[in-house]
């Protein structure tokens, strides 16, 4: 593994990454949000979602041509590709029972992927029930993992990592009602050697130092800066906080 893949595998540094959902940004908030980027400088940018309306493809050329950061693709599915990208976390639905999600979707992209020679992450993407129906659970049509059964989502991640995956994700998913419990972050951490992201239902920077702090080396927030990009500045904050220890 090569690019992006060798900073994140160092679990002595936290990383902080911010969706960008193509459908909830004009041009003009596209704009600011990347103003706030550049101001305080996040990991990594993701782009993708459930299901788009406009092209995926828009948002990447504009975040490529407004910042230097590393810009990868967070799929929804196997139409969301695009060679302008830097790379691709290449989602495998572990905690769902679709074979489109486990490897369907993965067959009708890999030709294009070869193509492009952008950077792929295998990434084992597990659903964890947070008190609300999410559009992945909605699209996948798979069911979470239940928030109170760790010994699930900690075996479910062993055997991501045993079958070759290179990183697992832990989501709660978009506008979830609370994040991945603390708990389960923590059995997980301890089981498996492979970068640990978690996503959705992270509101401020003080849940993601408890996210942090449990054992993620990367989390993943979006939703809150579509109303307001200027929190950027508190995640990354923390993140240079917490490396400075």
């Amino acid at each position: 593994m090569t690019g992006f893949y060798e900073q994140l595998h160092d679990r002595s540094r936290k990383r902080f990454a911010l969706l960008v959902d193509p459908d909830k940004y004009d041009d003009r908030a596209l704009e600011v949000l990347i103003r706030h980027i550049n101001q305080d400088q996040p990991d990594l940018l993701l782009v993708g979602g459930s299901i788009l309306f406009n092209p995926i493809e828009i948002t990447i050329t504009a975040l490529k041509l407004g910042t230097r950061l590393p810009v990868f693709i967070f799929p929804g599915n196997a139409i969301q590709l695009s060679d302008r990208a830097d790379g691709i976390l290449f989602l495998s639905l572990i905690s769902g029972r679709n074979p489109e999600f486990l490897i369907g979707n993965h067959v009708l992209a890999a030709p294009h992927l070869n193509r492009s020679g952008i950077e792929v992450i295998p990434t084992g993407y597990m659903l964890i029930e947070n008190g609300r129906s999410t559009s992945v659970e909605y699209m996948s049509h798979t069911s979470p993992i239940p928030a109170g059964k760790t010994e699930i989502a900690v075996a479910t991640a062993m055997a991501g990592e045993m079958l070759g995956l290179k990183a697992i994700y832990l989501e709660a998913g978009s506008g979830a009602a609370h994040p991945v419990g603390l708990e389960m972050i923590g059995a997980i951490r301890k089981n498996i050697s492979l970068p640990l992201i978690v996503g959705g239902g992270v509101n401020s920077a003080e849940t993601a130092e408890e996210l942090y702090n449990a054992g993620a080396d990367m989390v993943v927030v979006g939703t809150i800066f579509e109303k307001e990009p200027g929190r950027v500045r508190d995640f990354c904050a923390l993140r240079d906080k917490l490396n400075r220890k």
